[in-house]
């Protein structure tokens, strides 16, 4: 029997104010909606420096437009989010690159004419505020710490090779090392994973505890594996038609009723080989 007490499912100001003290990324009481639909109603969460916070929900939860208020996308209708106390709203996604905040994407998007190094070179002169006429190439730009960021994620051996020839988890690898040419306190992964076999999964999201563990980045990332969310997440936040419904240790949301009836109806519970996708 677990002993753990299953996570509230609303949070007194008190205690929202007090878990928000020392957070890096503060999101408040933010609304969301489109035309009559209210995608994401009153969500409030934080994520503290040196964490991994996943964010899951079915088909429709608001999760990923709770995502693309974060990564500024869209701009929500009332609430606020802050990096470090200061506001993203307003501000366009390469606003939010050069505050520091890095993402990746459910499909990579990296270019495949390019060597792998010239990728990470083309996130170095961006990071600088620069760029290159199309008929340009960035083979000497910023070439040593180009391989450095690649020696990171273990595709440093690739680095003269043409993108197109990588294999996709290697392309995701690579989608990475771009996401860190910034030096990102805050990096936000859009399903990481989607389309990765098992080990891959693992491989990269071990990666991104290594950031976290090495950098002291704050990762925020939506998954519908749940072998990676139960691995690898510190923290779950889980939503249901446009609210957050439970917040908590992976244990903790494993073991929450409300949650379970929320993806397999009354009486159902997460399998112990955590198989299921959301």
């Amino acid at each position: 029997m677990n002993t753990r007490t299953p996570p509230a499912t609303t949070r007194t100001p008190t205690q929202t104010n007090a878990h928000r003290g020392g957070a890096l990324l503060d999101v408040q009481h933010v609304h969301k909606a489109f035309g009559g639909n209210q995608a994401v109603n009153d969500v409030s969460f934080n994520l503290q420096a040196g964490e991994l916070l996943a964010l899951i929900g079915p088909n429709g939860a608001g999760k990923s437009t709770t995502f693309n208020l974060v990564n500024g996308q869209l701009a929500p209708d009332s609430g606020s989010i802050t990096l470090n106390g200061v506001s993203l709203l307003g501000r366009q996604p390469h606003d939010l690159w050069r505050m520091g905040v890095s993402r990746t994407f459910q499909i990579a998007q990296t270019f495949a004419s390019l060597t792998v190094a010239e990728n990470v070179q083309m996130a170095l002169l961006s990071a600088d505020g620069r760029s290159l006429a199309p008929w340009q190439r960035a083979t000497r730009y910023r070439r040593d710490e180009a391989l450095a960021l690649l020696a990171q994620v273990h595709l440093e051996d690739q680095a003269s090779r043409p993108c197109s020839a990588l294999a996709y988890g290697d392309v995701k690898r690579l989608e990475l090392a771009m996401a860190l040419a910034n030096q990102p306190r805050l990096l936000l992964m859009d399903e990481p994973t989607a389309g990765m076999a098992p080990d891959e999964r693992h491989a990269l999201m071990d990666l991104a505890r290594r950031l976290v563990t090495q950098r002291g980045v704050a990762v925020l990332f939506t998954e519908h594996s749940m072998d990676v969310v139960f691995e690898h997440a510190d923290r779950v936040l889980v939503m249901a038609r446009g609210a957050l419904i439970a917040e908590g240790t992976p244990a903790q949301i494993q073991a929450n009723s409300q949650v379970q009836a929320v993806y397999f109806g009354s009486g159902k519970t997460f399998g112990h080989s955590h198989t299921s996708h959301l």
